[in-house]
């Protein structure tokens, strides 16, 4: 194969610090915090508007009339007003209430991504919490300290509640969480030992910290990363493919592809095309006494496998985007100073667009293993040795890793 410049960019990830204001987060932060340790601050016009919108809440706090989320209670008990005197009580009692996650711990890449977009959303000045609960996140982000968030937990339909009840939990200085050396610790202690106190939620803001769909968002931002990257590569391994069963790269010309314009399809051909440009052992078998009339489906049609898995990848980029740019919280201050229910906890648009990614993750993986069953077939590998192995019979080749790829 000739040389290329496919996967030769820099991926490293440069600690470094995330601003994080009052606009839209931009997907390589999120990675930058999630995975690179990036440290987090504040920007000057997210402290004003964060500020701003809690005057909002301090007057309706003090208001006799009812209101949502500030002096009710939640779900189905709203109809309950709470009185002044409770109402700290009543922030430490959901969170503690819906913190109720449970299985596994999630990966410590997720929680940190999960913290970061809901400190974007408080940024956004439309949730009404105080400056120093913005600021006690970023705190935490940049000393590391990482909740313990369960698996099983998150509703999707009513966003990821208990997910971020356990990292309002650990803000309030109870709970677990790992140090930024993965030592599993009291909240209290990690804080503590970081020069932190913990925080104490006045009206709205415990809501404020668990309505919304970050957890989903983190996987969306992580996994959309993450498949760019491998969809390049799933270009390298199919021409290597073609080249290795004597394939012909005369399927992936531009004109061909042209005929259904595709773009993620016509991407995918002409890295192939790249790829495979000079390649002495196509060159050998594209002369007249070959007898191949076209090559099987997982080679002559790997452009049109990567190239939907990304279209699909590009719409879910785009879905993201939105996300990103949006202030999920319930009720919210609207720009005009309204503080209003809505429905945008909802976390039906991203989860529509991880199951699709899912889908065409799985069909781009399938035609992968499809090539290696067939490189390991002598039958159809074109004289290799059986399943590729170095002594076919003592030795079992690649047999099993074909089976696992299965």
């Amino acid at each position: 194969m000739s040389s290329n410049t496919l996967l030769s960019e820099d991926h490293t990830l440069a600690a470094g610090e995330v601003e994080v204001g009052v606009g839209a987060l931009a997907p390589e932060d999120v990675v930058r915090v999630a995975r690179g340790n990036a440290t987090v601050r504040l920007s000057e016009d997210a402290l004003t508007v964060i500020a701003a919108s809690r005057t909002r809440i301090e007057a309706l706090a003090a208001d006799p009339k009812p209101v949502y989320g500030v002096s009710t209670g939640f779900g189905a008990l709203a109809t309950r007003h709470i009185p002044l005197e409770l109402r700290t009580q009543l922030q430490r009692s959901l969170v503690r209430s819906h913190a109720a996650g449970s299985g596994a711990e999630v990966e410590r890449e997720v929680i940190r991504a999960l913290m970061l977009l809901r400190l974007s959303t408080l940024a956004t000045g439309r949730t009404g919490v105080r400056v120093e609960v913005a600021q006690a996140y970023a705190s935490m982000l940049s000393a590391g300290i990482t909740p313990v968030v369960h698996e099983y937990g998150s509703l999707g339909c009513s966003g990821d509640l208990a997910p971020l009840s356990h990292v309002a939990l650990a803000v309030m200085g109870e709970g677990m969480v790992r140090d930024a050396a993965g030592t599993l610790m009291p909240a209290a202690e990690a804080l503590a030992a970081a020069g932190l106190e913990p925080m104490v939620f006045a009206e709205k803001e415990g809501l404020a910290l668990i309505n919304g769909t970050d957890g989903m968002l983190g996987m969306l931002v992580l996994a959309c990363h993450d498949l760019r990257r491998l969809l390049r590569l799933a270009d390298v391994t199919a021409s290597m493919s073609v080249e290795g069963l004597l394939g012909t790269d005369k399927v992936f010309a531009a004109d061909l592809q042209a005929l259904r314009p595709q773009p993620g399809q016509a991407l995918a051909a002409s890295n192939m095309v790249r790829l495979l440009q000079g390649s002495g052992i196509v060159a050998s078998h594209a002369t007249p006494d070959c007898t191949v009339v076209q090559d099987a489906y997982s080679l002559r049609c790997a452009p049109q496998v990567a190239g939907g898995a990304r279209d699909t990848l590009a719409h879910a980029e785009r879905i993201a985007s939105y996300e990103l740019a949006s202030a999920v919280d319930n009720p919210v201050v609207t720009l005009d100073g309204r503080v209003e229910s809505n429905g945008n906890f909802h976390g039906a648009p991203v989860a529509y667009v991880l199951d699709f990614l899912a889908i065409v993750v799985a069909d781009v993986a399938s035609i992968s293993e499809r090539r290696t069953d067939r490189f390991l077939d002598r039958a159809r590998n074109h004289g290799l040795p059986p399943f590729l192995a170095d002594d076919p019979g003592v030795d079992s080749g690649h047999m099993i890793a074909q089976y696992t790829q299965a």
